[in-house]
């Protein structure tokens, strides 16, 4: 089954921490650039990292950039997304994705909420 499936969001004060990992099942992991969008209530989804497959390029949305880290364990199937300096405008449901050529799958979201 082809699934991507997003664990680690939850409830962080401002300043704080979290890591959300996604598990990929179902297809060639190693094969698919993978990426972490989110999304706010009232506004667009955002791609806010993306790595590519084997070389480990990264790019990152500019207001994230020097708090957040996308990395991936291709023997695991796993990619990850360490956040740090959390600020309440991170705040949104985050998803895992995975591209290759045409083809797109989406994880079902983790909500992350940054508050006092």
């Amino acid at each position: 089954q082809v699934q991507l499936v997003e664990s680690g969001g939850g409830l962080v004060q401002p300043g704080g921490s979290l890591r959300l990992s996604c598990a990929a099942s179902g297809f060639i992991f190693s094969s698919y650039v993978m990426s972490w969008y989110r999304q706010a209530p009232g506004k667009e989804r955002e791609l806010v990292a993306a790595i590519s497959t084997t070389t480990g390029s990264t790019n990152y949305l500019d207001s994230v950039k020097g708090r957040f880290t996308i990395s991936r364990d291709n023997a695991k199937n796993r990619v990850y997304l360490q956040m740090d300096s959390l600020k309440p405008e991170d705040t949104a449901t985050y998803y895992c994705n995975a591209r290759n050529g045409p083809s797109r799958l989406w994880g079902q979201g983790t909500q992350v909420t940054v508050s006092s």
